[in-house]
């Protein structure tokens, strides 16, 4: 099984999503953020199933609509690992960093 990493702007970006769900008063914040979570494992699994971008990178879409996230992510196959980059909202118009 392939090991996934998250960098640790990664945590910056989960907490600006928790930042603006709770401006917004939305009621399942963690529920939410669970989500994100859970639908990352699927790399675990599946490392090559998001789509490919430039610089080797790839993209893994979460969800939809306001629900909607991307992971960005490089894997490595040689190390059997997934490094998480970044996540964004899908109607967020690019990565923070």
């Amino acid at each position: 099984m392939v090991r996934i990493e998250l960098a640790p702007e990664v945590l910056d970006d989960i907490d600006r999503f928790i930042d603006h769900l709770e401006q917004h008063q939305v009621a399942d914040v963690a529920s939410r953020v669970g989500e994100i979570l859970e639908a990352i494992q699927i790399l675990s699994r599946s490392p090559l199933i998001g789509r490919a971008v430039a610089g080797g990178k790839r993209e893994l879409v979460i969800g939809k609509g306001n629900r909607g996230y991307v992971a960005l992510y490089r894997y490595l196959a040689g190390i059997e690992t997934v490094f998480i980059l970044a996540l964004r909202a899908q109607r967020e118009s690019g990565f923070k960093h």
